[in-house]
Formats: structure tokens, sequence, C-alpha cells
């Protein structure tokens, strides 16, 4: 007996000792990655203050309020539940519009952010105070962000901590890239910075001009799959204003009729914002 167990007890050891040698990647829970999204988006909505639990819970009070209100109404359980799964959907898409704007608005601001940079660097500025010069002299829309981060540099005199905040608080994927650009500048140094801030300008330019005229090209047809998804909704919002023209759905054949009109609205509105929207933009350097 004692022998099994001494052999029990080595074995687990040398399992242990090879379990040990073998690198752990940590995987990120797919909550994780949603809550970062959304935290991502309101960031770049300008929601500073809010987070995403407060975002959820905001939807959650809306389409059940949505849910009574039109069950007191219309008495009909089926109907109440579509409108009410539209209005939880409406702060959703709220910051998801507001941070698409946004975006779109900080994608023309970013060349004059790194011509800003440029200039300081040229006049013989170091890095940190060529980025918080910027809470003065940069866009309007992006002085809050470059003062937060003026603040951060003089408070803990560590550059890369400040940069790190910087890049949570601007949650965009062309500022990621120039934070990381100038994070090797400092880190590596040399003399191509100011080639390189040039190329990155003249790079940030083109891009904006390419997706403004693409964009422009394609809001038609994002529009009409807008409207065609909202139309038989609004038709039958107006048939809530009489009783006895929505009773037809407080049936069985009734809840399939609307549950087949949901998932088919819903299917078809993604098939076109995805056929006629432009790609975003990842944050591949978070």
């Amino acid at each position: 007996m004692t022998g099994v167990l001494v052999g029990l007890l080595l074995g687990c050891g040398l399992f242990c000792i090879w379990w040990s040698t073998w690198p752990r990647t940590p995987r990120r829970r797919r909550e994780s990655v949603v809550m970062d999204r959304l935290r991502d988006e309101l960031a770049q909505a300008g929601y500073h203050t809010v987070t995403p639990q407060v975002l959820v819970a905001s939807c959650l009070l809306l389409g059940g309020a949505t849910l009574l209100l039109v069950l007191v109404l219309t008495t009909v359980l089926t109907v109440s539940l579509c409108f009410a799964a539209m209005a939880a959907w409406v702060p959703f898409a709220t910051v998801r519009m507001r941070a698409r704007a946004r975006r779109a608005q900080l994608r023309d601001l970013w060349p004059d952010v790194v011509d800003n940079i440029t200039s300081a660097v040229r006049a013989g500025m170091a890095l940190p105070e060529a980025l918080a010069q910027l809470a003065h002299r940069g866009p309007e829309e992006l002085r809050p962000a470059f003062a937060d981060f003026a603040s951060d540099y003089r408070t803990s005199g560590r550059f890369a901590e400040a940069l790190d905040r910087l890049k949570d608080r601007l949650a965009d994927p062309v500022g990621d890239r120039i934070v990381e650009s100038l994070r090797i500048a400092r880190e590596v140094g040399g003399t191509d910075l100011g080639s390189l801030l040039r190329t990155l300008s003249t790079f940030l330019r083109e891009d904006a001009r390419t997706r403004a005229e693409l964009e422009a090209r394609q809001s038609w047809t994002v529009n009409a799959a807008r409207l065609a998804v909202a139309a038989p909704w609004v038709v039958l919002a107006l048939l809530c204003t009489r009783p006895e023209s929505v009773t037809a759905y407080d049936s069985r054949a009734g809840a399939v009729v609307l549950a087949f009109g949901a998932i088919s609205s819903v299917l078809a509105y993604r098939l076109m914002m995805r056929l006629g929207r432009l790609p975003e933009e990842a944050r591949v350097l978070r």
C-alpha cells in the first residue's frame, strides 16, 4: 500500500513538472470581448462616464417600459414584445451611430494632429511636450484627451503609462497607430521621426479622402435598407392605434407572422448593411 501511494505521488509530481513547462496563453472570455467592444464604442461616442453595464441596464429598462406601455394600449402580448425589442435596441443603435459619426469626424482631424506633432518636434520639443501642447493647439474635439494626457504625464512622469491611458480615452484605431508610432520612436530613438510622421500624415489624408468618397456613394444603400426595414413596423404601429385591427395578431398564427417578419427584417437588414457599408477598422494595437 505504501508503494502504491509513493508511486501515485511521484506520478503526480512528474505530471505537474511536465505541465508547468508548457506556456499557457490566456484566453479572453467572450463576455470580456463584448464588454470591451461596448466600452470602446462608448468612448468613441464620447460617453466616457457611461459604463457597459449602465448601457445594458438602460436597454432593459427601456424595453420593459415599452412592453408595459404597448401592452396597456393594445392588450396584445406579441405586438408588445416586438416593440419592446425595438425599444431595447435603441440605446445600442444610438451609441453606435454616434460612435460611427465621431470616427468619421476624427478621421479628418488625425492628419492635423500628426502635422502639429511634426511641427513641435521640428521646433525642438520633446515628444511628451509635443503631445501636451495639443491640449491648446490641436483640434477642438481632441483637446480634452490630450489635456488629460498632459495631466497624467505631469503627475507620474511616465510616458508609456500616460500613452496607455491616452489610448483608452481615444479608443480609436488611428489613434492607436499614432500612439504606438510615438512609443517606438521614444524607445528606439533615431532621426527618422520627422519623415515617419510626414508619411503617416499623407497616408491618413489619402485614406480619409478615399473612404469619404466611398461612403458618399454607398450611403443610398444604407438609407434604403433602413427605410425598407422600418416601413412594415411603422404600418404595425399605425395599426396599434385601432385595437380592433391589431387583435388579429393575438393568436398563434399572428405570433408566427410577427416572428417570421422580425427574423426576416433582422436578417435582411444585417445582410444589406454588410453589403452596403464599408468595414470598420479594428483596434489591433489595443
